[in-house]
């Protein structure tokens, strides 16, 4: 859409500049064409003042001279004081409007001007003739051009000609009309043009985003069992004779016991995720006992909850019946509260609050932790995101659990969102409709 936005940007300025240049162009050559026909008409009359040898424009209606031309709307000529004295115009009903528009008017070199008159074309005559071409709208577009006639040096009269543009304004009216057509069909075809491309593109892309995600599927699925056999190979390993006795040997274990078990558990979050990806992820669905399964998950809890100086409470209604996949709801509590006690302090509370409406029911983990800022809560959702990377050790995770719990409440068609402060802890709020449709 980048490429396509910069593509048409630059059709559009290529728009406007051929508009332009065609406007000058049409409206510049229309003034030569007039300023010409004006020269012209002025020195007719100038000669035939030199040859019948007068000095004034009285009677020059009476006279066989020929100044009307196909193109001209009306053409006036006045004497010295401005009086009409002969003219012709394609609508002879008009005569007095047209003539106030010239009337006492002397213009000055080069000066044309540009007048909008309504009319209604009941004639369309000019020195007796029928005029053909003359434009049927309602509205004429007139160019108007003056010039002084002189007699042996003195001035006698002015010469008025009107011209009719209206074609020219119709002109570029439709040329509008062309190039905004194109500019739309251009824009389909540069949209069409660069969703193919793109598409084209993405392709090894994607590819390999999907061997990706097979070969994390794969390889979390083949490393359960050697992490399985090691963990009990150590288990084995303990209660062999004589390690009691060893504290670096008994240590070595402890501290191997401990990095399998954080190996397993993120093998599993992988393979998870893989299979959430794939579409693959199992779900039974079921009804069950939100309060019920929340209050086991905070039992099972506890003792790690203890070990860490934190609290753990429970406020729910006394019974509350969804529709939903009992072991991923238990993982999405056991995720929200393991991440609450990691990060709250030494007597600190964690807190699950249920609740249900007419459409939704409600689960609200909070703390009284470190908080999360604001710049990092749009990313805490994301897979190894960490907003506090130095407290990886000390905590422990790999920054997957709150990326499988957005996917948990995406898939019972509800919604994760957070509200924190630093310093003042987080509050963690799942929402998910009471009807929910499961979609991949």
């Amino acid at each position: 859409m980048q490429y396509s936005g910069l593509l048409m940007l630059f059709l559009v300025l290529f728009i406007v500049v051929v508009y332009t240049l065609l406007y000058v162009v049409i409206l510049r050559d229309q003034h030569r064409e007039l300023e010409n026909l004006t020269r012209q008409e002025t020195r007719i009359i100038s000669d035939y003042l030199a040859d019948s040898a007068r000095d004034e424009l009285q009677g020059l209606g009476s006279q066989e001279l020929v100044l009307a031309g196909v193109d001209q709307f009306f053409y006036y000529v006045t004497n010295a004081e401005g009086t009409f004295v002969t003219g012709s115009e394609t609508m002879p009903h008009m005569r007095e409007e047209l003539f106030e528009l010239v009337s006492g008017w002397v213009p000055e070199k080069n000066q044309i001007r540009e007048e909008t008159l309504q009319v209604t074309f009941d004639e369309r005559r000019i020195g007796g003739r029928e005029i053909k071409d003359v434009p049927k709208s309602d509205t004429v577009r007139l160019m108007i051009d003056g010039s002084p006639i002189f007699y042996n040096g003195q001035f006698v009269g002015m010469i008025y000609i009107g011209k009719d543009i209206s074609f020219a304004y119709q002109l570029f009216k439709w040329l509008l009309i062309v190039l905004v057509s194109l500019a739309v069909l251009f824009a389909g075809v540069a949209v069409w043009m660069s969703y193919l491309m793109s598409k084209k593109a993405m392709g090894p892309i994607s590819t390999a985003f999907q061997r990706q995600k097979e070969f994390v599927g794969d390889a979390s699925h083949e490393l359960r069992t050697p992490l399985s056999v090691m963990l009990s190979s150590i288990d084995a390993m303990e209660m062999t004779d004589g390690i009691e006795e060893d504290p670096f040997a008994k240590k070595l274990l402890r501290n191997m016991k401990s990095e399998v078990k954080r190996m397993t558990g993120l093998v599993s979050d992988l393979l998870v995720l893989a299979r959430a990806d794939s579409g693959a992820a199992e779900r039974t669905l079921e009804q069950l006992d939100v309060r019920a399964e929340a209050a086991n998950v905070i039992e099972s809890l506890t003792p790690h909850a203890e070990s860490n100086g934190v609290s753990l409470g429970l406020e729910a209604p006394g019974d509350l019946l969804v529709l939903g996949d009992r072991a991923r709801v238990k993982q999405l509590m056991y995720i929200l509260l393991d991440n609450a006690v990691k990060y709250s302090p030494d007597g600190g509370l964690v807190e699950m609050k249920l609740s249900q409406s007419d459409r939704y029911w409600t689960m609200a983990v909070s703390d009284q932790g470190i908080g999360i800022h604001p710049d990092d809560q749009p990313r805490i959702f994301d897979r190894f995101f960490r907003s506090d990377k130095s407290r990886t050790r000390t905590v422990g995770g790999h920054g997957l659990g709150l990326s499988i719990a957005k996917w948990i409440a995406g898939i019972h068609g509800g919604t994760i969102t957070v509200e924190s402060e630093p310093d003042k802890g987080s509050t963690f709020i799942v929402q998910i409709p009471n009807e929910q449709a499961v979609s991949t």
